[in-house]
């Protein structure tokens, strides 16, 4: 576990390094594991499975350390609407997309995630919405339209999957946010396993079902699902947060253009499935989206 301190300036570049690249390997392989064992766990229920998991390991790891900071009535405000947001919506709208949509299209849909934090970032912290932002914002829109074109003859009901992964990208820009707020005084291990725990409770509803489907699925898909809670939501949630701390969140959600790409790839290798040309070029025009809005302007904003 990456620790929330560091003793010099490098020490902290260095980490925080290592901090995304485990968390965007851990998020690329949980777009592959979801699709794998989608087939056995409804989406509600595989949330409420990986969130349970991912909250006794993180609860676990923040005894050991006993770094606990007294949240303020603002601070529990922003984490259980980071909790209901991220950990709860998203992962239910992520599970439900992947049962109509191929993992590396998912992936390349969720990642106009970024352009949505951008956006919410200029008006409601009120930094400003550059023009770059703009043209990013119809670039990516382009894309999702070539992507939604390019499935209508791969899967049935896929246009549903592709407004359930906008509705997961929103979701992820809201929680983003929302989180960035509270890591200015609490630490990222603690905001994480938090939000985590708002997640479960939210999802608690599913638990009969996750019961059921636990006991009728193979083990493969059972420990799939062990998988998802320990290293894409407990590790990676916290290696995210740790650097969402140390950057700006702008920054940080550029990292996430590797994603897809090493999605197709881990799909490729492990479930023999990749996306449809059009697919495919659709996706990549909504990185290119994404990579216009993230351009710097030449006027510098002032922030509020």
């Amino acid at each position: 576990m990456v620790t929330d301190t560091a003793d010099s300036g490098t020490r902290v570049s260095a980490l925080t390094l290592v901090a995304i690249a485990v968390t965007v390997l851990a998020w690329a392989s949980a777009f592959v594991v979801i699709r794998a064992v989608g087939a056995h766990f409804s989406p509600g229920a595989l949330t409420l499975g990986r969130l349970l998991v991912g909250s006794i390991v993180l609860g676990i790891v923040l005894l050991a350390r006993r770094g606990w900071v007294r949240p303020s009535v603002r601070d529990w405000l922003l984490l259980i609407g980071c909790g209901i947001s991220w950990f709860a919506v998203y992962n239910i709208a992520l599970n439900a997309a992947e049962l109509e949509l191929d993992a590396g299209t998912t992936a390349m849909l969720v990642n106009v995630g970024p352009i949505l934090i951008a956006v919410l970032a200029g008006t409601v912290l009120r930094e400003g919405i550059p023009p770059w932002l703009i043209g990013g914002a119809v670039v990516s829109l382009v894309g999702v339209v070539l992507i939604s074109i390019g499935s209508q003859g791969v899967a049935v009901g896929s246009g549903w999957g592709i407004a359930l992964c906008l509705l997961a990208a929103v979701s992820y820009a809201i929680g983003v946010i929302l989180q960035k707020v509270v890591l200015r005084r609490l630490p990222a291990l603690q905001v994480t396993w938090i939000a985590c725990t708002v997640g479960a409770v939210v999802c608690l509803p599913f638990l009969a079902q996750l019961v059921g489907e636990t006991v009728a699925a193979p083990a493969t898909s059972v420990w799939g699902v062990v998988y998802l809670g320990a290293v894409p939501t407990a590790l990676a949630f916290t290696t995210w947060a740790y650097a969402l701390s140390r950057m700006p969140a702008g920054r940080l959600g550029v990292t996430t253009y590797l994603v897809p790409p090493l999605t197709i790839v881990i799909a490729w290798a492990f479930l023999a499935e990749v996306p449809a040309p059009l697919q495919v070029v659709g996706g990549v025009v909504c990185l290119v989206g994404v990579a216009l809005s993230r351009m710097p302007s030449r006027r510098r904003s002032v922030p509020a």
